[in-house]
């Protein structure tokens, strides 16, 4: 009996801009197949999701890239018979990023088009890429294209409460949690925080370190974010909240698996959002996971645009 395969993952953008009030769609004219698609590719090992996206449309297009809200996936079967899944995101482009990239026809990427959202569809060569296309025309349409995040992160594994003789805020990570610190650094870089705020934890310290490496942004200690916040109710949590939603700019909570409920509760609350079992399960994280809630810039109070929920991948 032979075991299936499992899919081949990719990952990539609807990259967009506004010229004269119309939005324009970059596409990519891929010389070694003479198709017009999205940009996009596959995972690297160790990369997460997101991570994989900036770096493949940067590859394919010199274009440095924040993410945006996660437009779903299409699936399709590779000649073979495998299956192939590839995650897209929107990503605004704006006129600094179109000055720093760098593009040069190559083997792979034979030329670069930006079209206008009529001439798109017609364009690209695959139906599944068209499909993409319409779920951001209609973010787009719906005035939630432009988008901040607040993005939730659960403290990387630590040394258990039994194994430590200290205060429990002082407990280190274990190898495992350094390992997945690390490994999810990229994928939160991805999309272009602002902010870090930690727990006054050390584990929660520990797991932002290597994010705060990669981006240059301090880590601002909190708490509001800790442990004691969650025994006395919260209410450091919705302070925090409520500044991050008025100053509209992605930032980065990291904090602790009992206060992650209040983060998320706290944030449907204040944008309005039905609190359901998929939005519930943005606040069951695993050690090292982190979720990303998607909040319009044009309508913050009209409910969450989106919500993903990433792993570190080093398995």
């Amino acid at each position: 009996m032979t075991t299936a395969q499992p899919p081949v993952l990719a990952a990539g953008a609807v990259c967009w801009r506004l010229i004269g009030g119309t939005a324009r769609i970059l596409v990519v004219h891929r010389g070694d197949r003479a198709d017009v698609s999205l940009p996009k590719g596959k995972v690297d090992p160790g990369e997460t999701l997101p991570e994989t996206a900036v770096r493949e449309i940067l590859e394919e297009t010199g274009l440095a890239v924040t993410l945006g809200a996660p437009l779903g996936t299409v699936e399709y079967v590779l000649p073979g018979g495998r299956d192939k899944v590839v995650h897209y995101w929107s990503a605004a482009i704006d006129e600094h990023a179109l000055e720093l990239a760098t593009f040069a026809p190559n083997a792979e990427i034979a030329a670069l088009e930006w079209l206008p959202l009529e001439k798109v569809r017609k364009r690209l060569s695959y139906a599944h890429d068209v499909d993409i296309v319409d779920r951001f025309a209609e973010r787009l349409a719906a005035g939630n294209a432009r988008t901040f995040a607040v993005i939730a992160v659960r403290h990387g594994k630590a040394v258990t409460p039994t194994a430590w003789d200290g205060p429990d805020a002082t407990r280190p990570l274990m190898q495992r949690g350094a390992d997945q610190a690390a490994a999810i650094a990229k994928g939160i870089a991805a999309f272009g925080p602002t902010k870090i705020i930690s727990s006054t934890a050390v584990r929660c310290l520990s797991t932002v370190a290597p994010l705060s490496q990669l981006t240059g942004l301090p880590v601002k200690a909190a708490d509001g974010l800790s442990q004691d916040a969650y025994e006395s109710g919260g209410p450091g949590v919705a302070a925090i909240i409520a500044k991050r939603l008025k100053k509209q700019q992605t930032a980065v909570l990291c904090s602790h698996g009992p206060v992650l409920p209040q983060i998320i509760g706290e944030l449907a609350r204040r944008t309005n959002t039905a609190v359901d079992a998929a939005l519930r399960d943005t606040a069951a994280l695993a050690t090292g996971d982190f979720s990303v809630l998607h909040v319009s810039l044009e309508h913050p109070e009209a409910g969450l645009v989106a919500f993903e929920k990433h792993s570190a991948n080093l398995d």
